[in-house]
């Protein structure tokens, strides 16, 4: 279990990558649902290191709509990385929260370059009811939090995938997709040769949840480091997390989510934490929000006995 975390929030509020304006608010909703309160409930340490700056635009038509104001999100992802390894230099846990999914390149680049410089590799296992494995070329819209798991497996934009100094930035064989519910049709031929293993809800459905994520964190773990979780809330169902952009019905319901969680504070073994698409716009009464609070406490280790 977690419980010597000196847990350092990281605010991501992007969101150039999606089409749906407030998930650059999830930060402040996060905030405003006690997350500092609640961490330190757990009796861990937490700072909050403020927000990573997002670049603003010159006009609303993006450059290349095959990959939506893909400069801007790499120049916030890089800055993101370089706060990311600056919180692990000083020997702390990275909290990011975005933002929308396309921010989890910055993340990952940065923990790739910290332990990556003493041959280290690292896990990733990637909560979500999509894949995120487009490619400008797949992308049926363009936007960019629809292609950042393909980044960081080394298939994208080269402003993206190069962000850790090294392609891929995480190794297929030590990445897990799990909660998939919904794929585009050219994505999934990217996720099949890939090599990445990927738990759809329908595994999940007839395996349970327990036992997925023993299997999933044995991948993420295998000749790794540790590993990083990537959680997008759209994984989730829309009745216990109906805040957020790309909702998809039939994702895990309130106890199956937090099973994920526990299960990854009981390796001890998680890296650093992300937590993206809480849209404060289109959520209810901030119910999201505080879900979300909720499931980072039990990935920080919260025991109910």
């Amino acid at each position: 279990m977690i419980l010597d975390r000196k847990v350092s929030l990281i605010g991501a509020p992007l969101g150039l990558g999606g089409a749906h304006p407030g998930a650059s608010l999830g930060p402040i909703g996060l905030r405003l649902a006690g997350l500092e309160q609640r961490v330190r409930a757990l009796g861990l340490d937490f700072e909050d290191t403020g927000d990573v700056a997002v670049p603003s635009v010159s006009s609303a038509a993006p450059k290349d709509p095959r990959a939506r104001f893909v400069e801007e999100i790499a120049e916030h992802c890089r800055d993101l990385s370089n706060r990311v390894e600056s919180v692990l230099r000083r020997g702390r846990f990275p909290l990011v929260v975005g933002g929308d999914h396309a921010v989890a390149c910055g993340t990952v680049a940065g923990l790739a370059r910290h332990y990556g410089a003493d041959g280290g590799r690292i896990g990733l296992i990637w909560f979500d009811a999509h894949g995120d494995m487009n490619t400008p070329q797949t992308s049926p819209s363009g936007n960019v939090h629809g292609m950042p798991l393909a980044c960081i497996l080394g298939h994208g934009p080269g402003l993206l995938t190069e962000l850790a100094g090294r392609v891929p930035m995480v190794s297929p064989r030590n990445a897990v997709l799990v909660g998939v519910h919904e794929l585009d049709k050219h994505e999934k031929d990217l996720i099949r040769s890939s090599g990445v293993r990927i738990y759809t809800m329908r595994e999940i459905d007839m395996m349970g949840m327990q036992r997925v994520m023993e299997e999933a964190l044995a991948i993420a773990c295998e000749g790794t480091v540790g590993f990083h979780l990537s959680f997008d809330v759209d994984g989730c169902d829309p009745s216990v997390a109906p805040g957020t952009g790309t909702i998809v019905p039939g994702g895990t319901d309130f106890r199956e989510s937090h099973l994920v969680m526990e299960n990854v504070a009981d390796t001890g073994k998680l890296l650093s934490l992300e937590l993206t698409e809480v849209n404060p716009i289109l959520d209810v009464r901030n119910t999201t929000s505080e879900f979300a609070v909720g499931l980072i406490q039990s990935a920080l280790g919260k025991l109910i006995l």
